[in-house]
């Protein structure tokens, strides 16, 4: 169990990062690709990555570099995901080539404490770093880039949800709403933690609530508690699976077609049904249909389902040239 110690100070600066971080994202996906947890949910990403790292040439690196570099069930050293990865991948790699070299060596020794592989003191080295921030810029552009969209689609359904709660119960109401992986006892956050029993006081610093398509299960903080709060959660998941591979002529109609761009900022069934002034069970049957088409996506959140488009469902009202940021 981790518990994160909150001040008045600290809930003042509390806040939720706007993108996921894309180290943290490398980091998690290749914990995907060690284990079986949430293979139903990243069921393409399995599919094709593998053959895509493949045809790259990445096999060895992922293999022999990256693989032992981020194992699932133990710690990896912090410096790997730097906090100015949250300015874009370029930064974050370029921050981990600079950390300093007494860092990185106090880092490797705990490393190597729980089975880190042979090579890891190398680390300490700058042009090793290099070499391990050019095997990720690689992996990135075969295996997490690609997903880029459909990522940054269920981010923003996600933020969607904890902005309501933020506004409906303040910061309260969106530290209750971190369940089931968390639970928020005012002013102490518990969070089901696979690793050691410990304690994070904040001290004043805040937290950052980094959303992440790839965490699957308990949320991962880092390991040294003088740096940068940091919280990565699992963004949440799909109340009913998208089926990619229906015909789109369900969305023949004027109705169903003011739905879709009625769903494009996250939107609840109530409000789709007063925004298209029809019955909440006529909507419904319009938001199966365009669930069905792979067009939007619907989270379940306590007792409210927001809807939410898909990148397939954004795509096709840009190429209507309807806004999909705001309702017509």
């Amino acid at each position: 169990m981790l518990r994160i110690h909150f001040t008045e100070a600290d809930l003042a600066r509390t806040r939720l990062a706007s993108e996921p971080d894309p180290l943290w994202e490398i980091a998690l996906s290749l914990h995907r690709l060690q284990t079986q947890q949430g293979r139903s949910a990243h069921a393409e990403w399995y599919r094709t990555t593998r053959t895509r790292l493949a045809a790259h040439g990445l096999e060895g690196v992922l293999r022999h570099l990256l693989l032992p570099l981020f194992p699932r069930t133990a710690y990896f050293p912090d410096f790997l995901t730097p906090a100015e990865g949250a300015q874009g991948l370029t930064a974050g790699l370029a921050a981990l080539v600079d950390t300093p070299a007494e860092r990185v060596r106090q880092e490797v020794a705990r490393f190597v404490s729980v089975g880190a592989p042979p090579w890891a003191p190398r680390l300490v080295e700058r042009d090793t770093r290099q070499d391990v921030a050019d095997a990720l810029r690689r992996y990135h552009e075969v295996a997490v880039a690609p997903y880029r969209e459909r990522t940054l689609a269920r981010v923003e359904a996600d933020r969607s949800i904890r902005g309501r709660a933020l506004l409906a119960g303040g910061l309260d109401g969106l530290l209750y709403g971190l369940r089931p992986q968390m639970r928020w006892e005012a002013p102490v956050l518990h969070v089901h933690y696979p690793a050691e029993d410990r304690d994070l006081r904040l001290d004043g610093r805040g937290l950052t609530l980094v959303p992440s398509y790839f965490c699957w299960g308990p949320p991962i903080a880092l390991a040294d508690s003088s740096l940068p709060p940091v919280l990565v959660y699992p963004v949440l998941r799909e109340a009913r699976p998208v089926a990619v591979d229906r015909p789109l002529g369900v969305l023949l109609g004027r109705t169903r077609a003011q739905v879709l761009r009625g769903i494009a900022p996250g939107t609840t069934t109530g409000e789709l049904a007063r925004l298209a002034g029809v019955s909440a069970p006529t909507v419904s049957q319009h938001i199966t249909a365009l669930r069905d088409a792979g067009l939007i996506s619907s989270l379940r959140f306590g007792t409210s389902v927001l809807h939410t488009l898909t990148p397939l469902g954004a795509a096709l009202l840009r190429g209507t040239g309807k806004p999909v940021s705001s309702v017509p």
